[in-house]
This record gives C-alpha cells, sequence and structure tokens, in this order.
C-alpha cells in the first residue's frame, strides 16, 4: 500500500509540470502573434494571397486580323506588255509600287486573279481567251497579298491545261490561299474544307463564280473551276462553319459594267449569310458597286471591288476599290466566343498610264488622295462620284485606310 501511495503522487506532480509547459507554449505564440500583428507582416502576407488570387482570375480576351481587299487582275495586252523585260521576262511590281506600302501592312490582303496564269506554254493572250504571265501573282505576292480568288469566267479560257498550271504555281506559294481551282475532286475536298489561323482567329476561305461565258468544266473535271450553286455553297460551308471563327466566301456575280447590283447578288447574299457567311467579297462587274451589312449585321458584303489593274480605256473600268475590315474574335470569361466584322473602311484607286502612239504604258494604280490633276482631270468629281456608289447602301462608311 505504501508503494502504491508514493507511485501515486509522483504522477500528481507531473501535472503542474505539463500545465505549465502548454501555457508557456500558448503564451509565446502568442507574443509572436502580437508582435507579427504590430509589424504588419501578417497583414502584408494577407495581400499577397489576395494578389495572388487576383492574378488567377480569369480575364476575357480579344483578338484581331484586318484584311485589306483589292478587285480585278484582269491583264489586257497593254498590262502585261507594259511589264515586259528586254530578256523577255515579266516584271509587274512598278505597277504596284503605291500599293505595295499599304497592303503589305495588313495581316491579310485579297485580290481576284481574274485571268488565268497559264503560263508562257499555252502563249500569252487578251480579250476575249486570256493567258496571263505568272509573274503577274509574284508581283502581288510581293506586294503581301496573301489571298487570292481564282473561280472566274475566264477560269477555263486556255482549256484544263491552263488551270492545271495556274494550280501548280499557287501550289508553290503555299503562304497564299487560293481558292476556286483545283486539280482533282480530292484536292477540291481539301480546299474548300481547309482552316487557315492568323492571330489565333480561324477562318476558311472559298471561292466561287456564276459566270463560264460557255466555257464549261469537262464532265466529271467541275473541280477545274468552282461554279456556284445553292447546294454546293450549303455542304462547302457546312464543313467548316463550326470549325472556324469566320467564314468568308469571294463571289464572281453581278452584272458588267453596273453600278448598281442585281437581284441574283442580293439572292445570294443573303443564302450565304443564313448559312454563317460573315464576309463576302464580289467580282465580276469592272465598276465598283455598294457595300453594306445584312441580316441584322451578321454578314458584311461587298458587291463589287471593280478592276484593280486593266487596260479597259473608260474611266469607270480603271477606277477600282480598296476595302478594309478587322476581324475581331472576342472570348469572355466563360470561354464564350463571339465574332464579328468591324470598321469597314474603303478608299479609291485608279489605273494610271502614259498614251503614246494609241497604246497604254507605264501602269500604276495609285491611291485617288495621290493623284494629280494631270494624272486624271477632274480627279476630285470623280471621285465624289463613285465614292457615293460606294456609300449608297452604307452611307456611314468610314473613307481613308488605317495605312494609307
Amino acid at each position: 500500500m505504501l508503494m502504491g501511495s508514493r507511485h501515486k503522487k509522483r504522477k500528481l506532480k507531473k501535472i503542474p509540470k505539463i500545465l505549465f509547459l502548454s501555457f508557456l507554449i500558448v503564451t509565446i505564440l502568442s507574443v509572436t502573434l502580437i508582435y507579427l500583428n504590430d509589424k504588419g507582416i501578417l497583414k502584408k502576407e494577407v495581400v499577397n494571397v489576395q494578389g495572388i488570387q487576383k492574378k488567377k482570375k480569369k480575364e476575357s480576351k480579344d483578338y484581331e486580323a484586318k484584311i485589306f481587299m483589292v478587285g480585278d487582275a484582269l491583264i489586257h495586252w497593254g498590262v502585261y506588255n507594259d511589264a515586259k523585260q528586254s530578256d523577255g521576262s515579266y516584271n509587274f511590281k512598278p505597277q504596284l509600287e503605291y500599293i505595295k506600302p499599304i497592303s503589305s501592312k495588313y495581316d491579310l490582303a485579297y485580290y481576284n486573279q481574274e485571268t488565268i496564269l497559264g503560263g508562257a506554254a499555252l502563249g500569252y493572250s487578251s480579250y476575249p481567251r486570256f493567258n496571263s504571265p505568272q509573274e503577274v501573282g509574284d508581283a502581288f505576292i510581293d506586294a503581301g497579298f496573301n489571298m487570292v480568288s481564282l473561280a472566274t469566267n475566264h477560269t477555263m479560257d486556255k482549256g484544263e491545261a491552263g488551270v492545271l498550271n495556274s494550280v501548280e504555281y499557287w501550289k508553290n506559294h503555299p503562304e497564299v490561299a487560293a481558292s476556286g481551282q483545283w486539280a482533282s475532286d480530292a484536292e477540291r475536298s481539301e480546299g474548300v474544307s481547309k482552316i487557315y489561323e492568323k492571330n489565333n482567329i480561324k477562318y476558311a476561305f472559298i471561292s466561287y463564280t456564276i459566270w463560264t461565258n460557255g466555257l464549261e468544266t469537262p464532265t466529271g473535271k467541275e473541280y477545274l473551276n468552282n461554279v456556284y450553286s445553292p447546294e454546293k455553297a450549303k455542304s462547302d460551308i457546312e464543313l467548316v462553319r463550326d470549325k472556324v471563327d469566320f467564314v468568308i466566301v469571294a463571289m464572281h456575280w453581278g452584272t458588267e459594267y453596273s453600278l448598281k447590283t442585281d437581284y441574283k447578288q442580293a439572292e445570294i447574299a443573303s443564302y450565304l449569310s443564313d448559312l454563317g457567311v460573315d464576309l463576302i467579297i464580289g467580282a465580276h462587274p469592272h465598276v465598283v458597286q455598294t457595300v453594306e451589312y445584312i441580316n441584322n449585321n451578321r454578314t458584311f458584303v461587298i458587291y463589287s471591288l471593280g478592276n484593280f489593274i486593266s487596260d479597259q480605256l473608260n474611266v469607270e473600268n480603271y477606277v477600282g476599290l480598296a476595302m478594309e475590315v478587322t476581324l475581331k474574335k472576342h472570348v469572355d470569361i466563360d470561354d464564350k466566343v463571339s465574332n464579328s466584322i468591324i470598321e469597314p473602311k474603303a478608299q479609291l484607286l485608279y489605273t494610271v498610264t502614259d498614251q503614246s502612239r494609241g497604246y497604254s504604258r507605264n501602269f500604276r494604280v495609285i491611291p485617288f488622295p495621290k493623284l494629280e490633276e494631270s494624272q486624271l482631270k477632274n480627279h476630285n468629281a470623280i471621285y465624289e462620284k463613285y465614292k457615293a456608289v460606294v456609300n449608297e447602301s452604307y452611307p456611314n462608311l468610314t473613307w481613308g485606310l488605317t495605312w494609307e
């Protein structure tokens, strides 16, 4: 009993030591916390944590790509003979010297290659059955053009051989999005479904023509010239609509030499817009026409850019339209994407030549603000006339390009 009693006493003596140690630890922690708080260290830590949380907070993002567009490269005899060098080669770059400082600054730059680039082997020719030097393409690429429409009423001017030569030329320039002519069904399928990307913006580009000049493609080889039909357009656009931010369609349509749009253009534009096309770029009339938003601003339509360069002699054929729009992609904090065509801007261009012995020489495409009276008499009045044509359906259009 005595030993048991002593054992209990020993246990009782240890309890105060445990309590004392606990008290000491609590006291030290309390004093430390009070000291840290007084020094503001704890507050700094809280602020730092909040700062980290703010950095991690998701923000919306905007992406933009600016596209520059001009009309037809209509390479008449006068145009390509002006470019001929003493060694027999061709240099069209001087004809674009006033345009290159503008076009080369854009993310995307588009033009319509009206005439077939069939090359020397097929013999160069002018109206009504064109064949143009491939150096035309070289000059446009040098000026920064990286989108080209190839489906036109002159695509079959040199038959299948002309198209295949043209297709081969553009294959050697993969930096350019070329659409409208292909060498096989497989290449057509690949071409219309191809997805391009610029500045985190994905887009598809397809070219169609409703005109063929009666030069139909051989049966079974319809891929040579992309002739429009509602069924074909629906099938093509459905392939890409949900995979891209923007669908861009080049349309060879309208009535030649008419400053007014026709019912067929309006009908096709409405149909393409319903399919989900964002931007429609028109060619074929060889004169400028109006521009507008349709379908509750769903689609921006340029009905005709007119000629970019040609030798058609009439003032209205030498006046061309240059257009600029911005493709804008907005991604909100929930990753919801919305896309829009914004900030359309315009400028008129003029093909200046020197006349000598009935021939045109020294072709230059010049923006109207740089024209001199000696180059085009009454150019200010002419500018206002064709500006009014372009403004007809969209009077709020901004005149003057970003990099003009």
